[in-house]
């Protein structure tokens, strides 16, 4: 499949048929950005979706996956400082008054309103700061860059920069933003996610695509092993361009704008020193490969000691072993950054040559018994990691 390169300029708003705004609307008390808004103007209104695996769901999931088996979504809202989780009924209630607000204020029906919420779990959203906020957001909804880059700042919490990205091929783009520093390991998504695209797309594609898209990118991607109560990707197809790209192209275009937002939320993770890739090789399949490249990942022996830059291969071997997968000790390599530590199962090349001092650090695990890889992204575990997961509620 072709690779393609994006860029960083405006996110959802680069696609034509999309406008987007971000304002502080009062949920958060410091007064940053809190609310945005992301509206397809059409001629399309396809959209697909993915959502987290957590069986303990946040009322604005458990809405938009509801509004995505219609496969039809006018407009996201987004807010960040309250995810309105373990809300129960009065949450769910409080996600449907804010679509039906949205559609209001838009002119369509709530159900082709999509809600995200990120922030503090077991708290209900501030509406009465939330629904006239709607009304002020909707009427900032520009197409600018500078509008695209507010609706990717309304929805951070501990993120530290916006993030967003766009790519252009053939006549279409794509165009997205993403949040997400800490609680991430998808097992679908990220934290938030929206994604435009001006493609002639039908539902079946956006969806396949989008499915795609999301395995090889935000699913390999793990800061901390805990996985959201709000995860959400979403995908709008506003037809604009009048372009109607091939399957393998537009999946290659979605693709490459997803791994751009997740190589961004590595880096800026909560508490990296560290950005790390993992790469499991000669694996049965390509499942076992990832189960293996993820007990690696998320081990806490093994994060510790990347943020120690400690080449430490028996940690690795370690939670190579534990991993839910088939594994030969006696066929096992491990590569750090270019000096392979262990050969067949014991001590390779001296560990001390394997220089992780830099902010990059590259693992291979070579398992030896068939075809079967996967690559994750993760960091390190360090102080600031802990600290600031403990020194207040986010």
């Amino acid at each position: 499949m072709t690779s393609f390169l994006p860029h960083r300029r405006s996110g959802v708003t680069a696609p034509a048929g999309f406008r987007a705004a971000g304002i502080h609307a009062g949920i958060k008390a410091s007064g940053k950005k809190d609310l945005a808004l992301v509206a397809n103007d059409g001629p399309l209104d396809v959209a697909a979706g993915v959502f987290t695996t957590n069986k303990v769901k946040a009322a604005p999931v458990l809405w938009s996956q509801q509004v995505l088996t219609q496969h039809r979504v006018r407009a996201v809202v987004l807010n960040s400082g309250c995810a309105n989780a373990c809300t129960g009924p009065e949450g769910f209630q409080d996600t449907h008054a804010t679509a039906e607000k949205v559609a209001e204020v838009l002119g369509c029906g709530a159900g082709e309103i999509a809600v995200c919420s990120t922030g503090l779990i077991g708290e209900r959203i501030p509406m009465d700061a939330l629904l006239p906020g709607v009304d002020t957001v909707a009427t900032a909804l520009a197409s600018t860059d500078e509008a695209g880059i507010d609706a990717a700042t309304a929805v951070m919490t501990t993120d530290s920069v916006p993030k967003y990205a766009e790519l252009s091929h053939q006549g279409f783009t794509v165009g997205g933003f993403a949040k997400g520093a800490g609680m991430c390991a998808p097992n679908m998504a990220t934290m938030l996610s929206v994604i435009t695209t001006d493609a002639v797309i039908d539902a079946e594609l956006a969806d396949a695509a989008l499915r795609a898209a999301v395995g090889t990118t935000f699913n390999r991607l793990t800061v901390d092993s805990s996985t959201s109560t709000n995860d959400t990707v979403l995908l709008l197809a506003s037809g604009a361009s009048g372009v109607t790209p091939t399957a393998d192209e537009f999946t290659a275009a979605l693709t490459g704008v997803c791994l751009d937002l997740v190589r961004q939320l590595q880096v800026d993770a909560e508490g990296v020193t560290k950005l790390v890739s993992i790469t499991v090789s000669g694996a049965t399949d390509d499942t076992d490969a990832e189960r293996v490249a993820r007990a690696v990942a998320d081990d806490p022996l093994v994060k510790t000691a990347f943020f120690g830059s400690d080449p430490n291969w028996g940690r690795i071997a370690m939670a190579v072993g534990k991993a839910d997968a088939a594994v030969d000790p006696d066929r096992l390599d491990i590569t750090l950054n270019g000096v392979k530590v262990c050969a067949g199962g014991v001590r390779g090349e001296d560990r001390s040559l394997a220089d992780l001092s830099g902010k990059e650090i590259t693992v291979l695990v070579g398992l030896g018994l068939g075809g079967g890889t996967a690559t994750l992204l993760s960091t390190d575990l360090s102080h600031a990691y802990v600290e600031e997961n403990s020194a207040y509620s986010s």
